[in-house]
């Protein structure tokens, strides 16, 4: 099914650089591409656990690499 949907002159030029970098056929699959992109990303939300910042820093850099 087509639909027709309004947009603004600037979202029809950064679409255009869109489809041309993603080399694709129509804006459809453009957009579609970069849809999937974004939706199939891995989050990382809480892969350091429940530390605390000064915690997860401590150890980071040695007392001797310190200027």
């Amino acid at each position: 099914m087509k639909t027709t949907i309004q947009i603004e002159q600037n979202t029809l030029e950064l679409l255009k650089k869109v489809r041309e970098n993603t080399k694709s056929n129509s804006y459809d699959e453009a957009l579609n591409k970069i849809i999937l992109k974004n939706i199939n990303k891995e989050s990382y939300f809480g892969y350091l656990g429940k530390k605390n910042k000064n915690d997860l820093l401590k150890e980071l850099r040695d007392k001797n690499d310190r200027f």
